[in-house]
Order: structure tokens, then C-alpha cells, then sequence
């Protein structure tokens, strides 16, 4: 049997540049080092895992010398829970660095010329800015190696929190965390401590057995709170005494809804929340616009941010009131929405059925009438009928989830040359690859990164595209 090779431990290594997605970059001996756990200016011990001829990839394991900048982090869990990995970061420098990635993603990879960039917009608030978090129950918790060296200590306990990071089965119990409203250590350590008096089963993930499975809190600033238990099986008794227990001691819930998920898999989409108090759900605003999220609905996880996001949109699209915008992958119809007062017509198109529902309760509760939401898929359903039924586009925005938009749906957009696209971005690579295949038609007119979650490497980016034979004519 060959004998595995112990990995190479690198001491007093200087980090000199961020690379990308959170982590740092070191030239050493001839070879690339994507280190995680460091930022530039650090000196520190690294651990190497993968090891190939020209780069490598390793963890800083020792801190030997910090940055001058390097800032001690605010939250007790760092380290340990994969969410906000830059809290050692000044905020000034995680903008600086998101800025560089997004300028050498659509360089590199989209090798366009480019205006130059604006400046990055911040988030004015780096806490308690998300609207929406979900927790997992565990019956193992994540141990640290500290902990599984203490005598005495349980291997397998009972948690709640995140799940660990490339581990899928384990849970980091978690007690306190930034990203939202204190509101949401209340109702979690609160169902926690409720589960564990009475005894009530955590879920294993291998086995599929136990009793309790996620909660979903959504925070709104409206002051509206929602929470989604979700449970493997019924449990009538139990059930009505955890959620009452839960009522009772944080009385700002304002719907509260549990979901059975007998599934293999956490996702709900296909399952039906029952609603056990109040109106079953949440009223959010964006601006002087309101919107109505049930508990599946799809909503930017940071609602003022969102405002700037889609202010931007709004500027880029350059409305006058006469053009016909396409909202493609709409959802729920926030950014046709927010968009709608400057234009003639919108027409939102989405494959999820559901989210067209919304996108259409929305449009009445803003008496928008000049708004139309069609279920279907994009590149099939924006034929020539279609086109004389509601007109050729104006404006495209187009919103793609992180894989990016389907090649079939560029090659649509080719197809339809609308005079601009808004593209707006949560992965600036997979921009940066549709924006070389548009650029057989558009070139870029502008762009600006926005920060919609700090303390982590997440970027969004709107690109306003212009058809070229706009500009020559």
C-alpha cells in the first residue's frame, strides 16, 4: 500500500494579494498559494492540502506576524462557521478587494474592453442587515479538536446553527449571530431550549430519523417576523407545545407557519407551510413600493441594499416612460416593479410558476397596472407572437441566479437586439462569460459592483450593455 505523503507545512510566509472568493495569494518558489484563513500582510504558517505543479492551495494554520490593518473578530463563532470570513477586514478593504475581483473577472475571463469601473457601492450597515436566515438541527454538533481532547466530552450532541463548512453532516450550535437582528438569537436559542427540556429529537442527516429539521426566520423592515419550523413527521402534542412555547416568550412573531418535510433533501419548495399564527406572510418595502413574501418566495436577503441595487437598475435603464421593459428571471417582480413608474410596459418572465403568483399580487398592491408576469421559460416562449402580443423590448434586465443566464437565452438576446440589457449580477464570472458572447452585438457602457453582504467575498454587479449599431447610427 503506497504511504500517504504528509503535507508540506510553509512557515513565515509573507501574504501578498487577494486572489478571489475569500481567499488570499502568495508567489512562493515558482508557485501560486491560494491561502484561506490570511489576508495580505499577514506572515503566517500554511498548511498545504492540494499541491500541483504550478499552484497549490493551503490554510493558514498560525498567524506568526497579523496585518497592520488585521482586526480581531467580532463574533465569537469565527473561524469555525463559514459565513462571514472577512471579519478580520477592515470594511474600506473588503470593498477594495471586491472592486479588484470584479475588474479582473471581466477582464480575464470576459476579455472586454472596459469603461473605467465606478467605485463600489458599501453597505451602510455591516450587521444586522439580512431579512432572512435558516438554521439546521443536528444531532451531531461540530466539535473543535480542543473539545475532542477534553475528557468526558459526548462525541454526538444535540445542536442548532450552521452546517459546518465540506461537512455535511454536522451542525455548529450557534448562540449568537450578527447577520440579522438580535431578534433572531431569541426565537433559535429559544426553540432550543424548549427541544432540549422535552426532550425532542434533532435530526440525523444520514439516518433521515429525528423529529426536528430547520427553522427559517425572515425579519422584515417593516417589523414584521416570520418563522417557518420544519418538522420530518406530525407531531400533534409536541408540536402545539413548542410553537405556543415559542409564541409566548418572543410575542413580535407575526406569522408563525411549520412545515412537514418527510423528504430526504431540506428544500420546501414542493411542500405546503401551514400557517398556525397569523396572516401566513410578510410585508416588506423597497422604496415607496411594497411587497407581499409568502414562505417560499424568493426576496433579496438584504433590503436596503436592494434599494441602491435596483436604483442603479432603474439609472442604467435610462426610462423616459416610453419604452417596453423585459424583466427576465423576475421572481417575485421587484425589480419590474421598482422600475415601472418610468416605463410604458413591463413584461416579467419566470419559470417558477409560484413566484409569477407573487410577482402578480405585488403588481395589484402597487395598482400597477402596466405590468404583465408570464410563467415560462425565456428562450421558448419570446417567439415572434409573442412579440406582437407585448411588443419588442426596449430594455432587457436580466437578474440570473449564480450559474449565470442559459447560452441559449445570450443567443435569444442576440436575437432580439434590444437597444440596451441591465445585467445584474450576484457571480461576476459567469457575467463576465455571457458579456464576451453579448459582445458580438453590445459593448459595455457601464459598470458598478454593489456590496450586498459584508464580512463575506459575495459581489453583485450591474452592467449597462448598448447595442452597437445604436451607437453607429
Amino acid at each position: 500500500m503506497r504511504k500517504k505523503q504528509k503535507s508540506p507545512l510553509l512557515e513565515n510566509i509573507l501574504i501578498t494579494d487577494y486572489a478571489a472568493e475569500g481567499k488570499a495569494l502568495v508567489r512562493h518558489e515558482g508557485k501560486v498559494i491560494f491561502v484561506s484563513g490570511a489576508v495580505p500582510g499577514d506572515t503566517v504558517n500554511i498548511q498545504i492540502g492540494k499541491n500541483k505543479k504550478d499552484w497549490a492551495e493551503g490554510r493558514a494554520v498560525k498567524i506568526v506576524q497579523p496585518a497592520a490593518d488585521r482586526l480581531e473578530a467580532f463574533c465569537k463563532h469565527f473561524g469555525t462557521c463559514g459565513g462571514c470570513k472577512w471579519q478580520m477586514l477592515p470594511y474600506y478593504k473588503q470593498l477594495q478587494f471586491k472592486q479588484q475581483e470584479v475588474e479582473q473577472n471581466l477582464k480575464r475571463i470576459g476579455k472586454l474592453t472596459l469603461p473605467e469601473i465606478l467605485p463600489i457601492v458599501g453597505s451602510d450597515a455591516t450587521i444586522h442587515y439580512r431579512n432572512k436566515l435558516e438554521f439546521t438541527f443536528s444531532n451531531k454538533r461540530f466539535l473543535t479538536n480542543d473539545e475532542i481532547n477534553v475528557e468526558g466530552v459526548v462525541i454526538q450532541q444535540d445542536a442548532l446553527g450552521y452546517h459546518v463548512p465540506r461537512i455535511f453532516d454536522k451542525v455548529i450550535d450557534i448562540f449568537e449571530c450578527h447577520l440579522m437582528d438580535p431578534i433572531n438569537n431569541s426565537i433559535r436559542n429559544t426553540v432550543r431550549d424548549v427541544a432540549k427540556a422535552n426532550s425532542f429529537s434533532f435530526y440525523d442527516i444520514k439516518e433521515h430519523t429525528g423529529w426536528l429539521r430547520n427553522i427559517i426566520v425572515r425579519y422584515c423592515t417593516t417589523g414584521e417576523l416570520m418563522v417557518n419550523i420544519c418538522l420530518n413527521y406530525e407531531e400533534e402534542k409536541n408540536r402545539k407545545l413548542l410553537l405556543d412555547y415559542l409564541l409566548q416568550q418572543v410575542p413580535s412573531i407575526t406569522t408563525l407557519l411549520y412545515t412537514i418535510n418527510p423528504k430526504w433533501n431540506d428544500s420546501i419548495y414542493d411542500l405546503t407551510p401551514q400557517v398556525y399564527h397569523g396572516k401566513g406572510y410578510l410585508t416588506e418595502k423597497l422604496d415607496e413600493f411594497e411587497f407581499i413574501i409568502s414562505p417560499k418566495s424568493f426576496f433579496q436577503t438584504n433590503t436596503k441594499q436592494a434599494e441602491k441595487l435596483y436604483t442603479i437598475t432603474r439609472d442604467f435603464a435610462g426610462l423616459t416612460g416610453n419604452e417596453i421593459v423585459y424583466d427576465l428571471y423576475c421572481g417575485t417582480g421587484s425589480i419590474g416593479i421598482f422600475v415601472s413608474k418610468l416605463a410604458k410596459k413591463i413584461i416579467g418572465v419566470e419559470v417558477i410558476e409560484e413566484a409569477i403568483e407573487d410577482a402578480k399580487k405585488n403588481a395589484a398592491l402597487n395598482h400597477i397596472e402596466h405590468a404583465h408576469f408570464i410563467a415560462g421559460d425565456v428562450i421558448k416562449i419570446c417567439n415572434d407572437d409573442f412579440f406582437t402580443q407585448h411588443g419588442r423590448p426596449d430594455v432587457v434586465i436580466t437578474d440570473p441566479p449564480r450559474a449565470g443566464m442559459h447560452e441559449k437565452l445570450v443567443l435569444k438576446l442576440l436575437e432580439m437586439e434590444a437597444p440596451k440589457i441591465v445585467y445584474v449580477s450576484c457571480n461576476t464570472a459567469t457575467q463576465a462569460r455571457d458579456l464576451s458572447l453579448l459582445s458580438e452585438k453590445y459593448i459595455v457602457e457601464k459598470v458598478q459592483p454593489v456590496d450586498m453582504f459584508p464580512h463575506t467575498h459575495h459581489i453583485e454587479c450591474v452592467v449597462l450593455l448598448r447595442l452597437k449599431t445604436m451607437i453607429n447610427a
